[in-house]
């Protein structure tokens, strides 16, 4: 009896201890877990995604007259990532096989009758080179035809070349604002001049379309948990940019802002995060593709609308007038 009252204290230790291990492995699993859903599981979603259209703007056709949409740019407008026929330019002009059904009929084919096309984008192209090998390429416009051009760049400035060298115009990744502010001025003249150039191919006049930049950390600047180097100063440099972009398209009167930046916060690395700011409680998906800086195709998707929209409050007053 007594062998038998030294063991009871014994067991009660014993299952003590391994209710606490137990304890301990439980909230190891559900931290693990919940590190892994929040940080590392970029849930794409499904079905449309960005803003609604509005299909009374396509219901009539907006002009007869000859028109080339053209895109410049980089690879965002090249529709790197995105599947054959969802591209957003591929997706301004037409509606892919399963297009959603919201947009069936919402193209631009459907109301500019003898529009053309030409994609001049280049996947990996800066501002730099948009300017001295893209343009230069491109032909003078013919008497009688409108442009509509949509142009996305300034992202590969800022991006490149993920901290692998040392900052520089161009490829500025890891520069402080400070050692980036003559690049900041060189970006604003070198943009007025590409869009001096666009301009001057169309004589019988043109609409240009300019995207800003997103930002895949939902505003945070973490760059370390998108898998690149530290950027204490990134975000700021960002902004610098936008804000150039921005007030650049309103000191020109055919220069219109495509707000990417705004409408792809909360689709980045932090989507899934429902306690920041930028939660999307309708659409907390991802939007961009494997590389993280191009989008995928409900990022596409959006981006499409997007382009859509501001078209549709410019191009049939403006196609109107000038007939």
């Amino acid at each position: 009896m007594a062998g038998s009252d030294e063991e009871l204290p014994k067991r009660k230790r014993f299952w003590k201890r391994l209710k606490l291990l137990v304890a301990f492995g439980v909230v190891l699993i559900c931290g693990v877990l919940f590190y892994v859903h929040f940080w590392h599981n970029h849930e794409m979603g499904s079905g449309p995604a960005g803003p609604v259209v509005d299909a009374a703007l396509f219901s009539e056709i907006w002009s007869d007259r000859k028109v080339l949409l053209l895109g410049l740019g980089d690879s965002i407008t090249s529709g790197f990532g995105a599947s054959p026929g969802k591209s957003y330019f591929a997706r301004l002009l037409n509606n892919p096989d399963d297009e959603f059904t919201d947009m069936h009929g919402i193209t631009l084919s459907q109301v500019l009758p003898n529009i053309e096309s030409e994609n001049r984008s280049l996947s990996g192209t800066t501002s730099i080179e948009l300017l001295e090998f893209s343009l230069p390429k491109l032909e003078a416009q013919s008497e009688g035809l409108f442009g509509i051009v949509v142009i996305t760049t300034g992202g590969n400035d800022v991006i490149h070349n993920y901290g692998r060298t040392p900052p520089r115009e161009g490829a500025m990744y890891g520069a402080t604002v400070a050692e980036a502010e003559p690049w900041f001025e060189s970006f604003e003249k070198r943009l007025n001049v590409i869009l001096d150039n666009v301009e001057g191919k169309f004589p019988c006049g043109c609409e240009m379309f300019l995207g800003n930049i997103y930002d895949p950390t939902d505003g945070k600047g973490d760059t370390l948990n998108a898998g690149l180097p530290r950027w204490n100063e990134g975000l700021q440099v960002l902004a610098r940019y936008n804000q150039i972009i921005e007030q650049t398209c309103h000191t020109r009167e055919n220069v219109h802002l495509v707000d990417l930046h705004s409408t792809f916060l909360g689709h980045g690395i932090h989507c899934k995060k429902f306690w920041k700011s930028t939660y999307r409680t309708g659409d907390p998906y991802y939007w961009y593709f494997d590389n993280l800086e191009d989008p995928n195709n409900r990022g596409y998707d959006a981006i499409r609308r997007l382009y859509l929209n501001k078209i549709a409050e410019v191009i049939p007053a403006r196609l109107k007038a000038g007939n």
